[in-house]
């Protein structure tokens, strides 16, 4: 069996990235691994040819910049990285420039990747995710954070990157028959020094709206303020070994109360629906089976 890692990126340096423990983190089960590095402002590149020459297999891209619509350009790039992956590896383990992967379920990934490695109805694998918010104590605890997502899939070339790169489709705009499996990604996305995440927050929506929209929406700041989130829960578990580093060099504060509660009414009830009766009512970008 041969698994082949892949993620792209741009700016990671700039945006405060982890893409470095990103790619770490996955890269024990991982024959080798291939990276779409964007044309960036910073030092991106030598970044990640520095994490480990033997495995990296770096193609540099540009950016279609125009392609300001639902993200699209995130799936252009996620799509260039999936087909670059050599014809004889068998699965493709998609990890994103803020997600992590906790080391402690590796061995549970690489034993789903051996059993369903000869059941061709298994296109991919369904792993659970945990969203972190404003610092590495927090954790999203509203409906509109997505639960599950697909982050390996079988190198079938007819599968690629859909809409902003979030999950997978296949032929026409089939979606992917997944197994279930108990292993989490780790999202950090929302947690940078405020800073970087208010210039984040100016850029990166270009990618998914036009100037009209970004100047109404998006608050002009210096920094982001990460206080009006709607519901967050302290996070009681351990971070991946290979974050530890990031965690301890943090120079900003964020302190919350996790009693404020500004879920809508109809995310409160989806969230008592899920919590109550096991029902996760929302958008599903796959066919468990």
């Amino acid at each position: 069996m041969k698994v082949t890692g892949f993620s792209f990126i741009r700016n990671a340096i700039k945006y405060d990235y982890p893409i470095v423990e990103a790619i770490q983190s996955i890269l024990p089960i991982c024959d080798d691994f291939v990276v779409a590095v964007g044309k960036s402002d910073d030092d991106t590149l030598e970044l990640i040819k520095k994490i480990d020459p033997s495995k990296i297999i770096i193609i540099e891209t540009v950016w279609d910049d125009s392609l300001r619509e639902g993200g699209k350009v995130l799936a252009v790039e996620t799509n260039k990285a999936f087909q670059a992956i050599a014809e004889d590896s068998d699965w493709a383990f998609y990890i994103q420039g803020d997600e992590v992967m906790h080391e402690k379920f590796l061995p549970v990934v690489k034993s789903a990747m051996e059993k369903y490695l000869h059941n061709k109805r298994v296109d991919g694998l369904l792993f659970n995710y945990t969203h972190f918010y404003g610092s590495y104590d927090y954790v999203g605890a509203s409906p509109r954070w997505y639960s599950n997502e697909i982050r390996v899939v079988r190198n079938n070339k007819s599968i690629y990157s859909f809409r902003d790169a979030q999950g997978f489709r296949k032929g026409d705009n089939e979606k992917l028959k997944v197994k279930a499996i108990d292993a989490s990604i780790y999202h950090y996305g929302w947690v940078k020094p405020p800073e970087s995440m208010q210039k984040k927050q100016e850029d990166f929506n270009k990618l998914w709206h036009n100037d009209q929209w970004i100047d109404k929406n998006i608050a002009k700041a210096t920094e982001f303020d990460y206080s009006t989130v709607d519901l967050l829960t302290l996070f009681k578990g351990q971070h991946p070994e290979v974050m530890k580093k990031r965690i301890a060099s943090q120079n900003w504060k964020f302190d919350h109360d996790i009693s404020i509660n500004r879920l809508s009414f109809k995310n409160e009830i989806k969230r008592g629906l899920k919590k109550y009766l096991g029902i996760n009512i929302g958008y599903k970008n796959y066919i468990k089976i």
